[in-house]
């Protein structure tokens, strides 16, 4: 046997080999060799790869390791839209879905109840056995190709053992609670953002350009339906997710089938309490009707199939102590009482800490030292106290009353008529550091690494004592700095320059005006033109910009009627930042047009398609009524997507918006 055909039949061994320990650890959780043995094996491959490229294969489990960066993603169409369910939040609900869906059928028949993982949906494509494309749900019509992104998830198989030839499947693409913690654990000592959750991880990290990124995460996938096949028939949902398994996949786990409503909630509440000891996050359930013939005959709404629900866990809520209540000085002044707490595990994260928002918060709620206290995450992602446990009070548990100080200034602090305590020094350390770190911030002046902890350094090192001195930093006084260098001194340097011109409705925000979000800031540098015009701005001149109140107006008056603005409005002149606005030209092909966005759009943000919208005349609005013209929906849009539906407003999603744009 020639060299050659010696090397294509080991590497074809190895290939069989690895997949088959591939699948025990990974999908089957059944390893039988250890990880040297593991890695011993996968390391000879590559060295026989790497010597013969030309018998280098796709579906090679060396592949699975991040290929070159992209430029972008590109689109796929969905060939079956991938479409969303109705959710329910009550068991009456689930009772009123079964029988309407026996009344539907004229007669009993089987669901299928599985846990609902919380991740971000995806399909994959298979081509005589091979994995060929990979892509996101986006708006459920149109989503993005992450195959490569997707190579690197270790529970998708690359090949299959039953070559048919066409079989798409979804899934849900998460990130295993064990994985988040550490992913989480090393952002911190890197000074970077953390996650708020295993979700959030999970999307950010399968829509990285760079593949080799997305395979250091540790992502996983829950297949939960096949999409489309070809080669293959099966009469119910079930049976084809058996089969998936036996092909390898990861598939869903923890399903049932059950005959009635009662079947269906036992299963419900039996999986409600094991999720504090999955690995992964769940947050709900999905009832089908398991037969693929029964659901064809039930039909679908507009968006939604009949035959199938989503019922949503209501929110964790556990209890645990009050360890003591600390204050932070916000870069307004504000002082914001926050608990912090015995940790406890909830929605996917250990929870140590808790906003309090204000005196009357705690007040109205008696909430005190050392009491247990009940948490919950709003919208799954900010803890918050929702009670206390009155019988395990102490009895010597007194009251909790505000400092009169602040404690990082200990200048005297005030009520104001919002419930908000505020420190009443301008020069006080901790609104400084926060006002700074808010200037620099992506939506602002977006200064491109200058974070919380380059500012502290900064101010530690006194070399800023404003916004303005920003612009007077230099390269050489940067890189002795912690964790600097020369290359990231120069890197920041370049990228406050860049701010420079970040223009006037950036400028306005990053300012910091109390009240004044993206959107006022923009609406204000519209109406003035200039920061001159606007630091000149008289009560009534403000309040005659649309949506801006009285509160608003003098919060604007207030700040700019103190000497110590002027003087830095005048500095970041001298420094070269842009303080006028330039209008876009575009057309006006949406003049009198109000559109409301709801839910998530496959590729723009919130401010970005607002941007579209406003850059062609049109309003973008955060209600809908009567008047809207249209609702722009996205992903797991909510309550607004119901009322435009019920008022008879026309709907449409993102690719539509940009056509209608003439942006496509």
């Amino acid at each position: 046997m020639s060299e050659l055909k010696h090397a294509e039949k080991r590497i074809q061994e190895l290939r069989d080999t690895l997949n088959y320990h591939s699948k025990l650890y990974y999908v089957q959780d059944a390893p039988e060799i250890s990880d040297y043995e593991y890695d011993k094996l996968f390391y000879e491959l590559v060295a026989l790869e790497d010597k013969y490229p030309a018998l280098r294969t796709d579906d090679s489990p060396t592949q699975r390791v991040g290929g070159a960066a992209l430029d972008k993603f590109e689109k796929v169409t969905h060939s079956v839209r991938m479409g969303s369910l109705s959710d329910v939040f009550s068991y009456k609900e689930i009772y009123d879905f079964v029988r309407k869906t026996e009344e539907a059928l004229g007669h009993t028949t089987i669901f299928s109840v599985e846990p609902k993982i919380d991740g971000l949906s995806v399909s994959l494509l298979y081509e005589n056995g091979k994995f060929t494309v990979g892509s996101t749900r986006g708006d459920g019509n149109t989503g993005e190709n992450v195959t490569e992104n997707l190579r690197t998830v270790k529970t998708i198989p690359l090949s299959l053992p039953d070559a048919l030839p066409l079989l798409e499947v979804r899934g849900e693409i998460y990130m295993p609670r064990k994985n988040f913690e550490a992913l989480n654990q090393k952002r911190e000592e890197n000074g970077e953002v953390l996650f708020a959750n295993p979700r959030n991880a999970a999307a950010g990290s399968l829509r990285q350009l760079d593949s080799k990124i997305t395979a250091s995460r540790g992502l996983d996938i829950m297949v939960f339906n096949i999409q489309r096949v070809d080669g293959e028939e099966f009469s119910s949902h079930m049976e084809g997710l058996d089969y998936l398994e036996r092909e390898g996949f990861h598939v869903i786990p923890d399903r049932i089938r059950a005959k009635t409503a009662d079947e269906i909630i036992a299963h419900i509440e039996k999986l409600g309490s094991l999720r504090d000891d999955l690995p992964y996050d769940i947050d709900g359930m999905v009832i089908k009707c398991d037969s693929l013939a029964e659901r064809i005959e039930i039909g679908e709404n507009t968006s939604t199939p009949k035959w199938a629900i989503a019922y949503k866990f209501p929110p964790e809520r556990k209890p645990t102590k009050l360890l003591d209540i600390v204050i932070q000085v916000g870069r307004t002044g504000v002082l914001t009482p926050k608990a912090i707490l015995s940790p406890v595990r909830l929605a996917g994260t250990s929870v140590s800490a808790a906003t309090l928002h204000n005196i009357d918060f705690i007040r109205e709620r008696d909430i005190r030292l050392g009491d247990t206290v009940y948490v919950q995450k709003a919208g799954d992602i900010i803890p918050e106290v929702v009670s206390v446990e009155m019988k395990d009070r102490a009895e010597d548990a007194v009251p909790y009353e505000m400092p009169t100080a602040c404690p990082s200034c200990g200048e005297p602090v005030m009520k104001d008529d919002e419930a908000a305590t505020r420190c009443t020094n301008p020069n006080c350390p901790a609104q400084l550091e926060r006002s700074i770190t808010h200037f620099a911030s992506r939506d602002a002046m977006d200064i491109d690494g200058m974070g919380p902890a380059v500012v502290k350094s900064l101010l530690d090192a006194k070399l800023i004592s404003d916004v303005a001195d920003l612009y007077r930093l230099e390269a050489e006084k940067l890189k002795d700095l912690e964790r600097m260098g020369e290359k990231s001194a120069n890197n920041l340097i370049s990228a406050i320059e860049a701010s420079k011109k970040a223009g006037l409705d950036r400028l306005i925000y990053a300012l910091g005006i109390r009240n004044i979000g993206e959107k006022a800031a923009k609406a204000l540098a519209t109406a003035f033109g200039t920061i001159d015009a606007l630091a000149k701005a008289t009560r009534e001149d403000l309040v005659a910009i649309p949506d801006f109140g009285e509160i608003t107006a003098d919060c604007v008056l207030d700040y700019f009627a103190h000497p110590q603005t002027i003087e830095l409005v005048e500095k970041l002149k001298a420094c070269g930042v842009m303080t006028t606005y330039e209008v876009e030209k575009a057309d006006k092909i949406f003049e009198g047009m109000t559109f409301v966005l709801t839910g998530t759009l496959p590729n723009l943000s919130r401010d970005e398609a607002s941007a579209i919208i406003e850059r062609h005349g049109g309003k973008a609005s955060s209600s809908v009524s009567s008047k809207t013209t249209y609702v722009v929906a996205g992903e797991k849009a909510g309550s607004k997507l119901t009322k435009a539906q019920n008022l008879g407003v026309a709907i449409i999603d993102e690719e539509t918006l940009l056509k209608m744009a003439g942006e496509v």
